[in-house]
């Protein structure tokens, strides 16, 4: 039978755009109280007047934030039910031409913040017996994209930390889950060149993924659901196979055909600054 969501807690990181907005959006339209974090609390209260979620400053890089934010959000809202690891940042560029702040800061918020966010969830949840953590992958946590280096290594991160973390929580009552999806159109994506067959997902297809996750809790979600057989065919393959069904895909392509200057201000807003010759 599928989870009642009517007046669960749920707590999202980088809750205030893209999927994060989309997420808590969906959330409360079934009955959830949703806090949402993020490090820009002036835009992210805005948000949530605009929605009706409630606002909390976030840096999922920094174990002292988060665990205050933990705490305020159950001394206000109740015990957090549901927490959604979702802030995330992508750099595009060829990894000799990162700067050192930009790797550094993709994996401190793509790794460690979920991370942080797991350790800071997973004793309270264990004491009650229940919860969900939800960790916001992506398909590059399986499969490696060029252009994406470090993006792809610290997902390929999460999706390790997950697996080990899942076995710990066995038999505690605390489901965990990851989100694997395609490209989405949000900020994040700006700019980046499609595959071959590759539709852009919205922000609300992967929402709507988390929601029926929550509800339905199970580990693997892949987004859509036929890249899941997809990705998993490519392991069966012999490694240059599966270089030429990349090559097919055109998930090579990604340096060639990403619009730079579009990324432009996403970059500037992350704070990093990359050598136009990255393409």
């Amino acid at each position: 039978m599928p989870r009642n969501l009517t007046n669960q807690v749920v707590a999202i990181t980088g809750g205030s755009r893209g999927i994060g907005r989309a997420t808590a959006e969906m959330f409360i339209a079934k009955g959830a109280k949703v806090a949402i974090g993020a490090r820009t609390i002036e835009y992210a209260a805005k948000v949530a007047g605009e929605i009706g979620a409630h606002a909390y400053p976030l840096d999922v890089t920094d174990p002292t934030s988060v665990k205050q934010f933990w705490k305020t959000v159950e001394a206000e809202l109740g015990p957090v039910d549901i927490l959604v690891n979702n802030a995330g940042e992508m750099i595009v560029s060829r990894l000799e031409h990162e700067s050192d702040d930009a790797t550094l800061h993709q994996i401190e918020v793509n790794l460690l913040g979920t991370i942080n966010g797991m350790k800071t969830a997973m004793g309270p949840m264990r004491e009650r017996g229940h919860g969900h953590i939800i960790n916001m992958v992506s398909a590059v946590g399986m499969v490696g994209l060029p252009g994406c280096a470090t993006y792809s290594a610290a997902k390929h991160g999460v999706v390790g930390l997950s697996e080990a973390a899942r076995a710990e929580l066995r038999g505690s009552g605390v489901d965990l889950s990851i989100i694997l999806p395609i490209p989405a159109q949000t900020e994040l994506t700006s700019g980046v060149g499609k595959g071959r067959f590759v539709p852009l997902l919205t922000p609300q297809d992967i929402a709507a993924a988390v929601l029926r996750t929550a509800r339905r809790p199970r580990y693997n979600v892949y987004v859509p659901g036929w890249t899941n057989p997809v990705t998993r065919s490519l392991y069966l393959l012999p490694q240059p196979w599966r270089d030429a069904m990349g090559r097919f895909l055109k998930a090579d392509q990604l340096l060639r055909t990403t619009d730079f200057q579009a990324r432009t201000s996403y970059e500037a807003r992350l704070g990093h600054t990359l050598p136009r010759e990255a393409a």
